[in-house]
């Protein structure tokens, strides 16, 4: 089994007071993670799967005596598939301020947070974590990075999720099936979206504009939506753990783009299977994009689970400079730029250099990757 880095920050909040949830996209291990967690601490833990409808109306609309008696003598208790269960922020408030003693573990898919039905009842009483596809790192600790260096051009295509790790030779069908049945799962779920084949639209223009600067406004006049609702469902799919976007940096210079943003995928697979392209890289032109959007993924999994606090950004001048990848911290500038080929030079702009002095520069290649995201 793959350990995921989760495990350790699991391991060590627990029984500090506070209700933990583990939120992340469907099908990425949440559950697994949770099984590894009590088979190796060997806890006397109940185990709530609210896909199961007993144990989700054992959840709802309850007292703390009816919870009390269900919990029974279990120090933990693990709510799965939370999401499930109406009100289930109530109900952890419950468990949480009659029954002290007891760890309590909600998982579930990004509908929690959607839904908003548990920050506001667990204010001051949980510590949320999320957990992502498989990163790198983790792959690392697994294999070797020689292994990982070796199935990097697999990586790129068919991406991270658990499934697709374990099962290469299946990963096409394995990717179709998470886009058509998960992906847009919670969204629809909790109606958000009325028009599906506009938010099929909007992702699909988002995949093919891979790495190139975007606008709301522009999105919006592609799939024929306003760009008020382009904002909402980029929002949404944001929290839905399929996308993140960046904003554009902009301090000193008159040229620099203020408002614009770059969009990428949690997973190339993901992004790859929106598009149905599943080549390999000697036959595709979009190699350039597909490795941006790998190390700016990677490095987001790296920055997360490493508990790395930056200002992330873009950099992009009307003149076309431009700056994959800037993190800001400890009132330094580190600008990153991933190019495929190892031989093409790169150099920071004179006129970045002379607005923000002491940055530090870096290009990420297949050469080097390894040392940004270790």
């Amino acid at each position: 089994m793959i350990k995921r880095i989760l495990e350790g920050e699991l391991k060590s909040r627990l029984n500090q007071g506070k209700v933990l949830l583990v939120t992340g996209p469907r099908q990425v291990g949440k559950t697994t993670l949770l099984r590894q967690l009590i088979e190796r601490e060997k806890l006397n833990a109940l185990w709530l799967n609210c896909d199961n409808p007993d144990d989700r109306s054992d959840l709802q609309e309850v007292t703390i005596t009816q919870l009390k008696a269900l919990v029974g003598n279990h120090a933990l208790v693990i709510i799965d598939e939370a999401q499930r269960v109406k009100n289930i922020g109530l109900t952890l408030k419950l468990i949480a301020d009659g029954m002290p003693h007891v760890q309590v573990i909600a998982s579930g898919s990004s509908a929690l947070d959607l839904a908003n039905e548990i920050k506001e009842p667990l204010t001051g009483r949980k510590r949320e974590l999320s957990l992502y596809p498989i990163s790198s790192e983790e792959m690392i600790t697994y294999s070797s990075e020689r292994e990982e260096k070796r199935m990097l051009h697999t990586r790129l295509v068919y991406g991270f999720y658990p499934e697709v790790v374990k099962n290469p030779a299946e990963a096409e069908e394995i990717l179709e099936e998470l886009t058509n049945s998960y992906l847009y799962k919670d969204i629809l779920t909790l109606d958000q979206v009325r028009k599906p084949v506009i938010l099929q639209k909007l992702l699909l223009a988002l995949a093919l504009q891979l790495g190139s600067e975007v606008t709301f406004n522009e999105l919006g006049n592609t799939v024929g939506i306003d760009k008020e609702t382009a904002e909402k469902y980029i929002d949404l799919l944001e929290k839905s753990y399929v996308i993140f976007k960046l904003n554009s940096f902009s301090r000193n210079m008159r040229r620099e783009i203020k408002k614009g943003k770059k969009i990428y995928f949690w997973d190339n697979g993901i992004r790859n299977a929106i598009i149905n392209n599943f080549n390999s890289l000697s036959l595709r032109n979009d190699v350039g994009a597909l490795w941006e959007n790998f190390i700016i993924s990677e490095r987001m999994k790296f920055l997360h689970y490493n508990k790395i606090k930056s200002n992330i950004y873009f950099w992009r001048t009307t003149t076309g400079m431009e700056m994959d990848w800037l993190e800001e911290r400890g009132g330094i500038i580190h600008a990153f730029e991933a190019k495929w080929n190892p031989k093409r030079r790169a150099s920071l702009p004179k006129s970045f250099i002379e607005a923000y002095p002491g940055t530090v520069h870096q290009v990420v290649s297949p050469e080097n990757y390894m040392n940004f995201l270790l």
